[in-house]
Parts: structure tokens; sequence; C-alpha cells
């Protein structure tokens, strides 16, 4: 599954550099995540990095990106170029 940020994001700027894939950059008017970029951290780290960083606890599951640990791991892989 991808994380999104939601609106209760104060835009304090601590969830974006942990981010390994680089998925997390400013939008419109909050920090967004990219979904084709987050792996939720798996590869990288145990758990999210943004979400462990983030202090008002705005990240969450993407509804519309549920996926398991097999994709997340394949995405990445592809993003690392790691086999």
């Amino acid at each position: 599954m991808a994380l999104r940020i939601t609106d209760e994001c104060i835009n304090c700027d601590v969830c974006e550099p942990p981010c390994p894939n680089q998925a997390i950059s400013m939008g419109e008017s909050i920090y967004v995540i990219d979904p084709l970029k987050c792996t939720e951290c798996v590869g990288h780290f145990d758990e999210p990095q943004c979400k462990v960083v983030c202090p008002v606890d705005c990240i969450e599951i993407h509804p519309d990106w549920k996926e398991g640990q097999d994709v997340l791991m394949a995405r990445y892989k592809q993003l690392t170029g790691k086999t």
C-alpha cells in the first residue's frame, strides 16, 4: 500500500528528508506522496520513516493503493535497481 498525507498536514518539512525514495514533495498547499514511488520504506526500514517523524500523525494508508508486501518489495527493487 502506498501512503498519503491528509489535510491535517502542518507543512513542518520533517517528512520529506527521511523518505528514501524521494516520494514526498510539496503539493499545492500540503506535502504529497507519489504512490508510484512509495514503498512504505519496505527494503529500507522496518517502518515508514515519514510516519515516524510526523508530529501530527497525518500520514495514513492510501485507500486507492492497496498493495501487498510483494508489490512494495518489487517497487523497491525497481526504484533502487537492486535484484
